[in-house]
């Protein structure tokens, strides 16, 4: 089971936490832009596809608050890169 990517603010991370562990992306914040620097699925959670839906929800928040993205970590990058319609979603 899990639940839904949730961004914690004191930690300056979206997390999704599933059964046998959490998976992360960390960001910093400038105003209302965050740089996704990492994301990380716990080896053991490996080849389920829950990086893809942390990065896919996680930019689905970010959307809804109206804020951007500067995508720092390569596996964001590329998902981003292969899903386009995320592509507004970065800042200039």
């Amino acid at each position: 089971m899990s639940g839904p990517v949730i961004d914690n603010v004191g930690r300056m991370r979206f997390e999704l936490a599933v059964s046998g562990g959490t998976a992360v992306i960390d960001y910093r914040r400038s105003g209302h832009t965050l740089y996704l620097d990492h994301a990380e699925v716990p080896p053991a959670l490996g080849g389920r596809g829950l990086g893809t839906r942390l990065v896919r929800e996680t930019l689905d928040v970010i959307r809804g608050r109206g804020e951007r993205v500067v995508p720092v970590c390569p596996f964001i990058r590329d998902f981003i890169g292969r899903h386009p319609t995320y592509a507004d979603l970065c800042a200039p």
